[in-house]
Formats: structure tokens, C-alpha cells, sequence
């Protein structure tokens, strides 16, 4: 390890995320469930710093509520460390200072940014050089989230949602997010959208589940209208049943000038497409004069990267 890193350590920066579009299969035998997802990275960070030590430990703290993070090697940024160690037969440990800006189990994939940026900040610290293809595969090994959070942009996952292909996205689209003071486990939405499900009059879901090429046809054309008309979640339904008060802020949001309102993810923060900057300011102002928290965000951005 240079000297350089040995006293200052590594900062790595990583997007949370927001689901353009997702349609979800039936559950399979061993519970899980294919999905097809068109995700964007947008302009809400994670910062993890990575610095030497002789343990793998962890400190948190942000601009959000991180009182239900788990501060042990439960914290999936501690297993990602741990993964790129065991990789390359490291014999110590790293501190790992997390610093976070996105909700906590909201939906847009936090949780998957900090492992995304451990495994970047580690592979650098420990000068590793082990590579995008290697850390992906690693990063798949965490969870269906975080190889999206390594690579950033736009892209449209498959399976699990990890197998991932990028999606040609031109221009910006601008989004305005409106977190909640209370998380949703993502286990208990699928759970409550597979018994939903069961009802006659839902949905079962897509035996084989697929982005609508509408949806990358407005990504490609940087049109935010025509992605409007494609946005979907089939979690919104499962999420809004658990938490029926979120159905109020949809309604203000569409209301006050927004192209489409959603549920982000497994929820329970939304997200509002608009059609440029302005617009995004002017409903960021009519929510939080509301009483709810609102960050405009924009995307696409880059995923994981090392900030010097």
C-alpha cells in the first residue's frame, strides 16, 4: 500500500437509484421472484470512506435518519469489504466511514450504494486492481441492487435484476423525491404483493417479466413525457396497501405539475418525474410547503466512483 493511502485513506462516492419502470413475476419455488427493471442513478449520494486498520468496522452517519443501520458485519458495505479481502487473501481489516444522503430502506437502494462503494474504496485502498468484471461479480454476490450501484447511468436488469445491459439514456431527466420518516422491508412488500396477488381482481404478474420498449424508446429520445406514459411499479401496489397514507402525496404531487408520480422500488419513497429544472423546483417548493420533505434530484449519473 503507498504511503499516500496509508495516511489518507480512499473516498468513493455512489448514486442511489430510482426504478423507471418494474414488473415482477410470480414467486418462484424458493420464494424469490424474477423481475424486469429499467433503473436510473440519481444525484443522491453515498460517501464511504475506506482507511487501514487491523478489524472491519464501521461508522455511520448523514443527513438521514441511520438509526436502523446495522453497525457490525450485518452492514452489507462490511460484507463487500470482507468479500474483496477474502478475494485477494488481505490479512487486515479496513474502517469504513459511511456517510449517508439517500433513504434508509426507501427504495432507492442505500443500502446497495454503500456496498457498491466499499467495494471500490477497498479495491483501491489495498491497491487490488481487481477490475469492473471481477468487482461486478462480486457485487452480485451482495444483492440484486448493487451491481447497478457500480455501474451507474441507465440500464435495464433482468433475473433477480442483476443482470444488467445499459440503456442508451440521452439528455437529463429531472426528478423530484419525496422520502418517509418510517422504512418498508423489502421482504414484506414482496410478501404482500405475492398474497395481494392471490385475489382475483390483481395482477398476477408476467411469467416472463420485460421492460416496454416505450420505456427505451423515451430514454433514447430524452423525452420525459413519452416516459411518463411508461413508468410503472408493480411493488407500488403492495407498498401503498402497507402504508395508505402515501397515496395523499401522490395525488398532491401529480396534482402540483408532476408528469407521473411512483412509488421508488419496494418503497415508501416516491419519485416525481417533471419535465425540466424548473419545474422540478417549482414542485420541490409546492411539497415542502406542504410539510413533506422534497430533493430534486436529476439522472442519469455515474455509478461508484473514487473522489480525489
Amino acid at each position: 500500500m503507498s504511503q499516500a493511502l496509508e495516511a489518507s485513506g480512499v473516498r468513493v462516492r455512489a448514486p442511489g437509484k430510482i426504478n423507471l419502470f418494474f414488473e415482477v413475476g410470480g414467486a418462484q419455488d424458493d420464494g424469490y421472484h424474477d423481475v424486469a427493471s429499467a433503473y436510473q442513478a440519481v444525484s443522491l449520494y453515498e460517501d464511504v470512506w475506506a482507511s487501514p486498520s487491523d478489524e472491519f468496522t464501521v461508522s455511520i452517519s448523514g443527513t438521514v435518519d441511520v438509526t436502523g443501520v446495522p453497525a457490525d458485519d450485518r452492514n452489507l458495505a462490511v460484507r463487500a469489504a470482507r468479500l474483496v479481502a477474502q478475494r485477494i487473501g488481505h490479512a487486515g481489516g479496513v474502517h469504513l466511514d459511511i456517510v449517508k444522503h439517500v433513504p434508509v430502506a426507501g427504495g432507492m437502494g442505500g443500502g446497495s450504494a454503500d456496498a457498491a462503494a466499499a467495494l471500490v474504496a477497498c479495491d483501491a485502498l489495498w491497491e487490488a486492481e481487481l477490475g469492473t468484471a471481477e468487482l461486478h461479480k462480486l457485487a452480485a454476490r451482495l444483492g440484486a441492487d448493487v451491481p447497478f450501484a457500480l455501474m451507474g447511468g441507465t440500464a435495464v436488469g433482468t433475473g433477480r435484476g442483476d443482470q444488467l445491459s445499459p440503456a442508451l439514456a440521452k439528455g437529463r431527466f429531472d426528478w423530484v423525491v419525496v422520502p418517509s420518516g418510517a422504512g418498508l422491508s423489502t421482504p414484506d412488500v414482496y410478501r404482500h404483493l405475492d398474497e395481494l396477488r392471490a385475489r382475483p381482481d390483481i395482477n398476477a404478474g408476467a411469467r416472463v417479466p420485460a421492460v416496454a420498449p416505450g420505456v427505451l424508446h423515451a430514454l433514447r429520445a430524452a423525452d420525459p413525457i413519452a416516459l411518463a406514459e411508461h413508468t410503472r411499479n408493480d411493488l407500488q401496489i403492495a407498498a401503498l396497501s402497507l402504508r395508505p397514507e402515501l397515496r395523499e402525496v401522490l395525488e398532491l404531487g401529480e396534482e402540483s405539475g408532476a408528469l407521473a408520480g411512483m412509488v421508488s422500488g419496494s418503497g415508501p419513497t416516491l419519485a416525481f418525474l417533471t419535465v425540466d429544472p424548473e419545474s422540478a423546483l417549482e414542485l420541490q417548493i409546492t411539497l415542502s410547503a406542504a410539510g413533506y420533505e422534497a430533493l430534486h434530484v436529476h439522472g442519469p449519473v455515474a455509478g461508484a466512483r473514487v473522489v480525489t
